[in-house]
């Protein structure tokens, strides 16, 4: 694909985005609306009317928050983030340098492990 192909898809996908998120706000906004100034709250009804409203707020929020948080721009609570795949390439830290037996070996250990390593000559 040619980059303006990609450009044009990603503000489709932004504007798709946006729309979903405003569906999803005034669909909220009607639950609140019922809930507030309906004369009875627990009737059949109203109840109906506002789990409507929110289970489609909800059908339109979802979209866009997974695709925040595919692109790692919403961070989930309590859950560990995987390392990017270029985040250890881009430290320079490589891959995990183990011991014999197995175990990570510390960073102090691995930046001098890296320094005494010989220097391979670009000569052959």
């Amino acid at each position: 694909m040619a980059a303006s192909e990609v450009r044009l898809m990603k503000k489709e996908l932004g504007l798709l985005n946006v729309i979903c998120v405003l569906v999803g706000i005034v669909f909220i906004a009607m639950a609140i609306w019922v809930a507030l100034f309906s004369p009875q709250f627990f009737t059949t009804d109203n109840l109906f009317f506002i789990s409507v409203c929110l289970v489609m707020a909800l059908m339109f929020l979802a979209n866009p928050l997974l695709y925040l948080q595919s692109e790692g721009r919403l961070p989930i609570p309590f859950t560990k983030r995987a390392p990017r795949p270029g985040a250890a390439l881009v430290a320079g830290s490589g891959p995990p340098l183990l011991d014999a037996k197995g175990r990570a070996v510390p960073p102090d250990v691995k930046s001098m492990m890296a320094r005494m390593k010989p220097k391979e000559s670009e000569d052959g």
